[in-house]
């Protein structure tokens, strides 16, 4: 059986990618990561001579000894019971954190798709990322995380030649659309830098702006490339993030990228050790592709239902194939 660990809200992609499944003729189950909470029951046992660790959702009790793989789609905020007292929604959210922990860490046995702790670690740090594209000879925009606003003011006209965005380290929201609120990449110009006071009490990345041609999100999977392109250039929100280019229509548009980039990013990939990630890139307009970043948890819907993309297909045939993998090298063992 495969564990696919998701949240009540997700929807669309999570549907294709069971329904593969089934079609090849593997059991899943779904377990919401927001709901590892009251809204299920756990017992683990453990004593001298061994240890259980069981889970009940609904009418679903899950064993350690039914999952042969885990598809890690995405992990979300527990759900805190609206009635739930103030003053204890901390324990309940330490304790209920914990257990989930617990369940996780018991099935590190088993092939992981991404391993969790991957995952959190190149979530968490695009400094890897970016350090590891380097190494693999992909090409990165200057760089600088810091809280010195000095620092950036250094930065802005030494290295970006008064061209620069400034960014989060970390996602505020996670869908398809960047509907929900979030801090998009934003143009700094001069009349910024006096304002950059709070810095010290929120770090930033500041990156040289790079001048494109259009925009790239490529899905990866396994040494697989999907890759949609967007022009965002037509819009004034979304020209330095097309995530908020709500004042035109933008589509996507099918793209190749060349071998030689597709075999960098798999090297990349396979040394941060991802079987999946949603990777953005810039087209220069000189033609150099540029990295940006890679969201191990990161959005494909889009794509898939765009460009007819059998995204979600690929990551259950993927899974299934190295689960099969896996599972013949223990048996020869």
């Amino acid at each position: 059986m495969i564990l696919c660990l998701t949240h009540s809200n997700d929807y669309y992609t999570v549907d294709i990618v069971m329904k593969r499944f089934s079609e090849l003729g593997i059991e899943t189950y779904r377990l919401n990561t927001d709901r590892f909470s009251d809204q299920l029951s756990f017992d683990y046992s453990i004593s001298n001579t061994a240890a259980t660790v069981t889970i009940t959702d609904g009418d679903r009790t899950i064993t350690l000894g039914e999952v042969t793989g885990v598809w890690h789609r995405k992990s979300w905020s527990i759900a805190v019971p609206e009635d739930l007292d103030d003053n204890f929604k901390s324990i309940y959210l330490q304790e209920y954190g914990t257990m989930r922990a617990i369940f996780m860490e018991a099935l590190k046995q088993v092939p992981w798709f991404n391993r969790l702790s991957a995952d959190i670690r190149i979530g968490n740090n695009k400094w890897e990322q970016l350090a590891a594209a380097v190494q693999q000879g992909i090409e990165i925009p200057r760089s600088l995380f810091t809280n010195d606003e000095e620092k950036v003011k250094t930065f802005f006209y030494q290295e970006c030649d008064k061209q620069m965005i400034a960014k989060l380290h970390g996602s505020l929201a996670k869908s398809m659309s960047g509907a929900t609120g979030f801090f998009p990449t934003t143009l700094i110009g001069e009349s910024n830098l006096d304002g950059l006071g709070g810095l010290v009490y929120c770090p930033m990345i500041f990156q040289e702006l790079i001048p494109k041609a259009y925009e790239l999100r490529i899905i990866y999977i396994d040494g697989i490339f999907f890759t949609g392109k967007i022009n965002a250039g037509t819009s004034q929100r979304g020209k330095t993030d097309w995530r908020i280019a709500t004042d035109v229509a933008l589509g996507w548009e099918a793209y190749t990228l060349p071998d030689a980039i597709c075999t960098a990013l798999t090297k990349m990939m396979q040394q941060l050790e991802l079987f999946f990630g949603a990777i953005d890139m810039i087209r220069h307009t000189d033609g150099r592709y540029v990295f940006l970043e890679v969201n191990p948890q990161g959005e494909w819907g889009m794509l898939q239902r765009d460009l007819n993309y059998p995204i979600g297909e690929t990551i259950a045939e993927q899974i299934t194939a190295a689960v099969a993998v896996q599972h013949t090298a223990l048996m020869n063992d």
